[in-house]
Formats: C-alpha cells, sequence, structure tokens
C-alpha cells in the first residue's frame, strides 16, 4: 500500500501520518468514510466511537453497511473492516453514546486528532469543549442530510458557515459557551431541499464530506 503514498506525499511525511492517533466520533454516512480513508492513506492508529447499529436504512449511503451486518454494531463491523485492509493497524472501539458523563474515558487514550462526524448537537459542542482543553486538534462535519450536490461542500471554520442549520445552531452554543477559536468544520453552502422531518439522504453528500474531513487531517500532519 505504502509504494503508491510515498511518491505523492514522501516517506517521511508517511512516517509522520502512521504515528498520529485519530479519534472518529460517529461511523455512520460521514464517518465510514473518514474511517476507511484515513486506514487507506497511512493511518495506524484508530479510536472509533459510535453505539448505534447498523439499519437498513442504512444502506442507501453508508459504507459499512451491508444486508449482511444488519443490528451488528457499527464499532464492531468498522473495526472488522479496517483490520481487513489493514491487519498491521490498531483499531480501538467505544461502543457508547458519548456524552458528559462518559466522556471521562477520553481521559487515557493519546489523541492527535477528533475527527467529530456524529449526529448530536450536544455531542459536538462537547467534543470542541473537550478538544480545547486539551489541546487536541478537531474538525467537526455539519449538516449533511437533505443535500444533493457534493460540489457545494466546503472546508472552513464555523464562524463563516451559512446555508446551515444545524451550523447556525452550532455558532450560537459555541458563543454562549465563550468559546473563540476558529473550529474547522466541513460544511455544505447548499440550501437544505426539504424541511420534511425525514432527514432524506443520498451517499454524495455524506461520503464526500467524509473524505474532506481525512484529507483535512492527513495534510494537516503532512504540513505540521
Amino acid at each position: 500500500m505504502d509504494e503508491r503514498i510515498i511518491p505523492l506525499i514522501g516517506h517521511d511525511n508517511l512516517k509522520k501520518i502512521k504515528t498520529k492517533t485519530i479519534l472518529i466520533v460517529g461511523l455512520g454516512g460521514v464517518g465510514g468514510i473518514v474511517a476507511e480513508a484515513l486506514v487507506r492513506s497511512g493511518i495506524e492508529k484508530l479510536i472509533l466511537i459510535d453505539s448505534d447499529t447498523f439499519e437498513e436504512s442504512n444502506l442507501n449511503r453508508q459504507i459499512m453497511a451491508t444486508s449482511q451486518n444488519l443490528k451488528q454494531n457499527k464499532t464492531d463491523v468498522t473495526q472488522k473492516r479496517l483490520l481487513d485492509i489493514n491487519t498491521k493497524i490498531k483499531v480501538e472501539t467505544l461502543n457508547i453514546f458519548l456524552n458528559k458523563d462518559n466522556i471521562s474515558n477520553l481521559q487515557d487514550l493519546k489523541i492527535d486528532y477528533i475527527i467529530d462526524a456524529c449526529d448530536t448537537i450536544a455531542t459536538k459542542v462537547l467534543l470542541i469543549q473537550y478538544a480545547l482543553a486539551n489541546k487536541i486538534k478537531i474538525i467537526s462535519s455539519m449538516g449533511t442530510g437533505k443535500r444533493l450536490n457534493p460540489q457545494e461542500l466546503k472546508i472552513s471554520t464555523l464562524d463563516k458557515t451559512y446555508n446551515d442549520p444545524l451550523a447556525k445552531i452550532m455558532r450560537k452554543l459555541i458563543k454562549e459557551q465563550g468559546i473563540k477559536a476558529k473550529i474547522p468544520v466541513v460544511f455544505s453552502s447548499e440550501l437544505p431541499i426539504n424541511n420534511e422531518k425525514v432527514i432524506a439522504s443520498m451517499m454524495f453528500v455524506p461520503a464526500t464530506a467524509g473524505l474532506m474531513l481525512a484529507y483535512y487531517v492527513i495534510n494537516d500532519i503532512i504540513k505540521s
């Protein structure tokens, strides 16, 4: 696998990539792609957090979901998939819904980057607070549902997002917490297509968002 990467980024950069530990929170349409892209890009240490199982409704967009693993834990399925790609990696899993009562579980883990690919706003804010308090780099995915065009995705900072209802709520909560740091995000400038309660989605936007989150981390490691 390395022989295709080294000519593009160099041996020393790949060595740096292999030393980093990445925490991914959320293994759905965005997070599953993040995990696979990172492993195929040389990351060898991952921590995966998700409390959910794969359901039939996930089959249209979530890379790890198949008809064979429905009702199975997303953490277990993703761990197996990643180890099938590279048997040398270390993948730790926490099958929990991350909240203020259990985020202390992260304290003993060496984490270089946090990738927030979850859907819960309270958890997203909590991860930002935790990352800033512990001097861990973080990037967060904003809303990818109700959108169709992957070309509208951008890497920016939370304060510069627009046309994203989730990001609007996040900006307000972050401001209320007195956080002034520029928080890196991937967001879509495409207006949500409908206002129905069901968060309709196809693979194009969440999968592309996942690739962009993974790219951000790999590129930041190379540049650092």
